[in-house]
C-alpha cells in the first residue's frame, strides 16, 4: 500500500518535514476505506495473502487504484476543509472515479 513518503513525493513535500506524517498517514487509511466503500469491494496488497484467495469480492491494489488514493490524498491535503468560502474548488471526483469505476460492484 502506499507509504508516506510515496504520498510526500506525490504531493511535493519535502521528505524532512514531519509534521503532517500522522495526517499523511491517517488519510492512507482513509482513502484505502474510500476504495473499499466506493467499489464495495475488500482492497488487498498481495494476492498471496490467502484472505485475498478466499474473497470472492477482493480487490488487488494496483497502479491505478493507487493513482486514484494519491489524487484523492492531495486533495485532501490541498483542502483540508469541507467547505471553502468565497474560492472555487475543483473536486478529484471524476477522476477518482474513473479510475475506481472498473472494479466497482453494482447492484443491491
Amino acid at each position: 500500500m502506499l507509504t508516506v513518503d510515496q504520498v510526500k513525493h506525490h504531493c511535493n513535500i519535502e521528505q524532512d518535514f514531519t509534521e503532517d506524517d500522522a495526517w499523511l498517514a491517517a488519510r492512507i487509511k482513509a482513502a484505502v476505506r474510500y476504495v473499499e466503500n466506493s467499489t464495495r469491494r475488500t482492497l488487498y496488497e498481495n494476492a498471496a495473502d490467502p484472505l485475498y484467495l478466499a474473497d470472492p469480492d477482493a480487490l488487488l491494489y494496483g497502479e491505478d487504484i493507487e493513482t486514484a488514493m494519491l489524487m484523492l490524498i492531495a486533495h485532501w491535503y490541498a483542502n483540508r476543509e469541507a467547505v471553502v468560502t468565497g474560492v472555487s474548488v475543483a473536486t478529484p471526483d471524476f477522476a477518482v472515479e474513473a479510475f475506481l469505476q472498473p472494479y466497482r460492484i453494482y447492484g443491491v
